[in-house]
């Protein structure tokens, strides 16, 4: 079963990408569009793993999580990964209390070392995928877009995370929940 770790955005949240993302539409660069509200923070992507260790992992994940209280992040900003000179992802950024979330998210790394899952050998850096540049079609057009992009803030509290099953279909990937972790 193919699975990651994440946590959900409020509605807010993703009516705020949803905005972005037509207004970049606009700029008619070749990008794959992730659904607004599949968008997440991703805090470990697992790969194919037994359904039956799902709640068991779920079960070591609440144990780690009953101590770390809810905290608030921001979604704020537009960029690329790796650079805007050459960008393969436009990621909507994440600011508030990281601190917080890096430190959830090296429990939720332990957590999985634990069941046998490899640990990310990249650091950690959390944001929201918005798309993937498919072709440098007229990628001049969203540079521009980004330099001059309006500043924008959408704070929202952390209070949960799930497992997700992800399922591969040619249309895009279908997300759902299978555990949910509440924090504190």
């Amino acid at each position: 079963m193919r699975t990651f770790i994440a946590i959900p955005l409020p509605p807010e949240g993703h009516a705020l990408l949803a905005r972005l993302q037509e207004e970049m539409r606009m700029l008619h660069i070749d990008v794959r569009w992730t659904k607004p509200s599949s968008i997440h923070i991703t805090l470990k992507f697992l790969g194919e793993i037994p359904p039956a260790m799902i709640d068991r992992l779920a079960d070591a994940l609440r144990a780690v999580s009953t101590g770390h209280g809810p905290f608030r992040l921001c979604q704020y900003g537009i960029g690329g990964f790796p650079d805007l000179r050459n960008p393969r992802i436009i990621w909507c950024g994440i600011e508030g209390e990281l601190d917080r979330l890096r430190n959830l998210q090296t429990k939720v790394e332990r957590v999985c070392a634990d069941f046998g899952i490899p640990p990310e050998t990249r650091k950690y850096s959390p944001h929201l995928t918005l798309g993937r540049i498919q072709s440098k079609t007229n990628l001049q057009h969203l540079q521009d877009y980004i330099k001059i992009a309006p500043d924008f803030e959408q704070e929202f509290a952390v209070e949960r995370y799930h497992v997700y099953q992800s399922i591969l279909t040619p249309q895009a990937p279908q997300y759902s929940i299978l555990q949910t972790i509440e924090l504190g």
